[in-house]
């Protein structure tokens, strides 16, 4: 084990240039940048290693287009003899930049012990951290059984239909290929994510007439039908949620309370292109259209959740005279819990309180990540979030994740990999047969 745990010190540098130079490729999803690319460049850093890397589009999936494709690698290394798989799978994907940065956010700015872009900490400090992992085992312990498993995939911000759901599809994350999964997503170096809240997404459209704006007597306004929709959200439903607390571990502490957020809001005419510089036709709104995204608990049924909606319609409906409306859901995903005593738990956990010296928090997760794909689609259960970086700055400007977090937690995956594949997971054991 030592020597494995100087392997890694060794690569210190390595890590942080790695990670820079994964963020210098900028992923942005949507509309789903540079995919090919940070495949290209991951399949060029892994095959010296030995891993075998295909580069898979997800022809087909929601998102993939001539335009902008979805490109995901699978790379694998076979041990030399039989065993389980170990699989760390990290999204490439990153969301828009946003204002209120003070740093290039594509330039992997180091300071005060800290690397700074946008996906540092969600994900591509994870995804470098599991490669350095990797790669420093494989020098450890060259004659392991099994097999070891990295993933680059797309999408996971929007969904993950185009990543690991449509390789859930193909049978790569079946459990006769897979056994462990480890998706480093930041939830911080001392924690255990089992898996996540339920989420429900659904675009809800009003419909009015269309009249000239100025006689609105003439016309039915949507946007005024889709208001009174939002004052009954504000007046019902919200004061609801607020009252429903999860028992489970679910953090940061606000998401053990059911949610909903106002995704968009979308009325009357369409934005103009951004070269026009004339103004806006007179017209009244014939049509609304919102997006809600409705975060739920495990205590909570989707049926439920799908009929509060729709009751706070009826009520809207009862109260004003020609309102019209449609529903239309997105996408849905049941919650999912790991159970603590699988083996990618415990060996994490145990790996958690050899390297950091304390035993591991067990959270949930606020949001969905690629887990919901890899159980509901690939039926495999042996699968948590462990990663460096601090979830509350996913999504935030500048983002940033913590050199020394990467380290530990390479640390702990590393550890992780010797108990899943080996068997062992004592120090003296592992350093005197495979090490001296």
């Amino acid at each position: 084990m030592t020597r494995l745990l100087e392997g890694i010190e060794s690569r210190r540098d390595d890590m942080v240039q790695l990670t820079i130079d994964l963020l210098a490729i900028p992923t942005v999803n949507p509309p789903g940048d540079n995919y090919r690319a940070i495949c290209e460049f991951l399949k060029a850093r892994l095959e010296p290693s030995g891993f075998e890397c295909k580069l898979l589009r997800a022809e087909g999936a929601v998102g993939d287009s001539d335009r902008y494709p979805r490109w995901n690698i699978i790379a694998r290394h076979e041990g030399s003899s039989a065993g389980s798989c170990v699989h760390f799978n990290s999204h490439t994907d990153v969301v828009a930049v946003g204002d209120g940065w003070t740093v290039d956010p594509f330039a992997g700015q180091v300071k005060d012990g800290k690397i700074y872009g946008r996906g540092a900490c969600d994900m591509k400090g994870g995804l470098a951290a599991s490669i350095i992992a990797a790669e420093a085992f494989l020098e450890a312990y060259p004659e392991y059984p099994g097999a070891i498993e990295i993933s680059g995939t797309a999408d996971e911000e929007t969904g993950g239909f185009g990543g690991v759901a449509w390789l859930a599809e193909q049978g790569y994350f079946s459990p006769e290929r897979v056994q462990h999964v480890i998706i480093p997503e930041p939830l911080n170096k001392e924690r255990i994510c089992l898996g996540h809240r339920g989420v429900w997404w659904a675009e809800i459209e009003t419909y009015g007439h269309i009249a000239h704006g100025s006689m609105p007597f003439l016309g039915d306004c949507a946007v005024r039908h889709m208001g009174a929709v939002l004052n009954e959200f504000e007046d019902t439903l919200y004061p609801e949620l607020a009252q429903r607390r999860t028992e489970h571990p679910v953090v940061p502490d606000g998401a053990r309370y059911s949610t909903m957020n106002i995704n968009s809001v979308h009325g009357g005419l369409e934005e103009a292109e951004a070269d026009y510089t004339g103004m806006p036709s007179a017209l009244v709104p014939d049509r609304c259209r919102m997006v809600v995204d409705r975060r739920f608990l495990l205590e909570e049924s989707l049926d439920d959740v799908r009929a509060e909606v729709h009751s706070v319609l009826q009520r809207t409906q009862a109260k004003r005279e020609g309102f019209r409306y449609d529903v239309r859901e997105l996408f849905s995903v049941l919650p999912t819990v790991t159970d603590k005593t699988s083996p990618v738990v415990t060996a994490v956990a145990g790996a958690i309180e050899a390297e950091l010296g304390q035993g591991p928090e067990y959270v949930l997760s606020p949001g969905t990540y690629d887990q919901k794909h890899i159980d509901r689609i690939g039926r495999l259960s042996n699968c948590i979030a462990y990663g460096p970086g601090i979830l509350d700055l996913a999504h935030q400007p500048d983002e940033y994740v913590g050199i020394q977090d990467m380290v530990d937690a390479t640390k702990v995956m590393a550890r992780a990999m010797v108990d899943l594949l080996t068997g062992d997971s004592s120090d003296a054991v592992l350093g005197g047969v495979h090490n001296e």
